[in-house]
C-alpha cells in the first residue's frame, strides 16, 4: 500500500499537509485537502489508526456517559453525537450507568481514565467535584448535557421554565384542576429534574391564583407504562376529576392518553393532556407538548467538544449553554366543558 510520502508527492503537498487535512486536526486551505483526498483515493491510502493514534496521543474514540439506554430521550442525544462525530472522524464508546452506584464508580474511576478515549460527553449526570477532576488532570476535554457543572462546559434545559410553559398553556385554555405525573426519586438524583418540573408546575399554578392541591400528584418513572398506572389513578377518582394533565415526559403523557381511553374518557374532551419532549410519537397521538430537540444536544455537545479538542486562543471559558425549547400544540389540549 502507498505510504504518505506518495500521496504528498502526488497531491504536490508536505507530507503534513497530508497529515493534517486526513486526520482533520489543523488548518488546511479547501483547495490543498481536495487534492490530498483526490491522491489518497487513487493511491489507496488508508491512514493507520495505530500509527496515528501513536504519532497524535489520540484515539479518535469519545466516550458518552447516560444514565439509561432504554429510555427515548437518552438514545435520542447518543444519535445526535454519533452522527456529528461521524462527520468528524470520530468513533464513540457507549458507557450506560443504569444499573448500580458501582457501575458509575467503575467508569470514572477506571474505563474513562484508560487512555482509551480522547475526551467524554457526559449526558443528565450531575459529576461530582472528583469525578471531573480525575478527567481535567489526564486533560480530557468534558462537555456536560442536562444542567450546569462547576468548571465544565455544559448545554443546560431550564426545567423550571419548560413546565411552567406546558402548565401555563393548560391555565390559558381555562383549566383549573391540572394534575401532575412527575419522576420518583430514582430520577431526582442528577439535576433534580423531577423536583424542578414540579416547581415550574407548582409555580405556573401560584401565579394564576390555583391553590397547588396535592392530591393531584402522582409520582411515575418516564415510562408509557408508568404513566399509565399514574393516570389511572388520578383520573380514576369518583368526584373533581382533573380536567386537565401535565406529564414530565411524553411517555408518561401517552400512557395517560391511553388511560383516559381505556376509562371511557375522551382526550381532550374530558381531559386535557399535555407532556415534554416531542417523542417520536407524539404526533401520532396528537399530543401537545415541549420540545426540547435531544438530537440536536447531541450535535451541540460533540461542536463544543469538537472546539476543546482543537482550542484556540479566543476559546470561551466553561460555562452553560441554554438550551432551546418550544411548545407545540396538537389535538390532546382544548378548552374544558363548561360546567
Amino acid at each position: 500500500m502507498a505510504g504518505i510520502e506518495e500521496v504528498a508527492k502526488l497531491a504536490g503537498v508536505s507530507t503534513a499537509t497530508v497529515s493534517r487535512a486526513l486526520s482533520g486536526r489543523g488548518h488546511v486551505s479547501p483547495s490543498s485537502r481536495q487534492k490530498v483526498l483526490e491522491a489518497a483515493a487513487r493511491l489507496g491510502y488508508v491512514v493507520s489508526s495505530n500509527a496515528s493514534s501513536l504519532a497524535s496521543g489520540r484515539t479518535r474514540n469519545i466516550g458518552v456517559v447516560i444514565p439509561f439506554l432504554n429510555r427515548w430521550f437518552f438514545s435520542s442525544v447518543l444519535e445526535g453525537a454519533q452522527q456529528a462525530l461521524l462527520r468528524h472522524g470520530y468513533d464513540l464508546t457507549l458507557y450506560n450507568l443504569s444499573g448500580d452506584g458501582r457501575e458509575r464508580a467503575s467508569v470514572f474511576e477506571h474505563f474513562l481514565l484508560r487512555q482509551r478515549v480522547d475526551a467524554v460527553i457526559a449526558v443528565s449526570l450531575e459529576l461530582a467535584e472528583p469525578e471531573v477532576a480525575r478527567l481535567h488532570d489526564l486533560g480530557k476535554p468534558l462537555v456536560g448535557v442536562g444542567g450546569p457543572i462547576p468548571g465544565v462546559r455544559t448545554l443546560t434545559i431550564d426545567d423550571v421554565a419548560v413546565a411552567r410553559l406546558a402548565t401555563e398553556h393548560l391555565i390559558g385554555l381555562g383549566h383549573r384542576r391540572i394534575a401532575h405525573i412527575g419522576g420518583d426519586i430514582e430520577f431526582d438524583l442528577d439535576f433534580h429534574l423531577p423536583t424542578n418540573r414540579r416547581i415550574g408546575y407548582e409555580g405556573a399554578l401560584r401565579d394564576a391564583g390555583i391553590e397547588v392541591d396535592p392530591r393531584l400528584f402522582a409520582p411515575a418513572d418516564f415510562t408509557i407504562r408508568g404513566g399509565y398506572h399514574a393516570a389511572k389513578q388520578l383520573l380514576g377518582v369518583p368526584h373533581d376529576r382533573p380536567t386537565a394533565i401535565f406529564a414530565a415526559s411524553d411517555e408518561m403523557a401517552i400512557g395517560s392518553i391511553l388511560a383516559a381511553r381505556d376509562l371511557g374518557l375522551v382526550v381532550p374532551r374530558d381531559v386535557s393532556i399535555v407532556g415534554i419532549d416531542d417523542h417520536d410519537l407524539s404526533d401520532f397521538f396528537g399530543l401537545s407538548t415541549v420540545a426540547q430537540f435531544p438530537r440536536l444536544q447531541g450535535e451541540k455537545a460533540v461542536e463544543i467538544l469538537m472546539e476543546q479538542l482543537e482550542p484556540d486562543a479566543d476559546a470561551a471559558p466553561p460555562a452553560a449553554t441554554p438550551l432551546p425549547y418550544e411548545l407545540r400544540v396538537r389535538s390532546s389540549s382544548a378548552r374544558p366543558l363548561e360546567p
